[in-house]
């Protein structure tokens, strides 16, 4: 049984590989998070995306972060940031943390968008809430997401729980994806898999790719 869609109805996702979570100075680095870990997966990321242009297949690119007036941050995800020891908001080398707009909020340099990708902010740890990620994906037929990004544990796994709840076929690449935790990537994983695959399947990106390539 083929792991990958026709690449028309497959879309492949990048979540959060902004430099607020992966570049030194940024909110993950503030808060304490080890961002070598979470810089893990941009080689096998890289590929990934190379394949799915190669392909035409729709990629997909998330940042989370608010607003510059901070309207849409719940009292409870500020005083959370607040305790890990990065405020949302809260000045840093790279621009306020976690704002839109800011250079912390942008896309790492190794995974910039193409022309025509979609860009998807959000608020939240899902993908989804707040934002037209799923009416992007209906409209181009989208019927499954192969997955990667940062946290594994957090919006990874909140976005993958909620494309699960939309009737979305789901594919985690698992080095593709990361946390600044190696236990919490692995507990994250392996919950996907449970009950015969009750958040979808778990992947490696070389059998992926060895999948896409020879769809060339």
């Amino acid at each position: 049984m083929s792991l990958v869609s026709p690449p028309s109805h497959c879309a492949l996702l990048l979540i959060d590989m902004q430099r607020d979570f992966c570049a030194p100075g940024g909110y993950a680095d503030l808060g304490g998070l080890d961002i070598q870990r979470l810089r893990t997966p941009i080689p096998a990321q890289q590929a990934l995306l190379a394949s799915a242009r190669r392909l035409g297949m729709l990629v997909v690119h998330t940042r989370e972060g608010h607003r510059a007036d901070l309207s849409d941050l719940p009292e409870w995800k500020r005083e959370r940031a607040q305790r890990a020891g990065a405020p949302i908001g809260s000045p840093g080398p790279m621009g306020r943390l976690l704002v839109r707009g800011e250079y912390g909020h942008d896309l790492i340099d190794e995974l910039q968008p193409a022309a025509g990708e979609p860009v998807i902010d959000k608020p939240g740890y899902s993908a989804f809430p707040a934002t037209d990620l799923e009416l992007i994906l209906r409209t181009r037929g989208i019927e499954q997401l192969l997955i990667t990004g940062v946290t594994t544990e957090v919006c990874v796994s909140s976005t993958l729980r909620h494309a699960i709840d939309l009737g979305f076929r789901c594919l985690t690449i698992s080095d593709a994806c990361a946390s600044s935790d190696a236990d919490l990537h692995d507990a994250a994983l392996r919950m996907i898999t449970v009950e015969g695959g009750i958040f979808g399947e778990v992947s490696t990106a070389d059998a992926v790719l060895s999948e896409l390539e020879g769809r060339g």
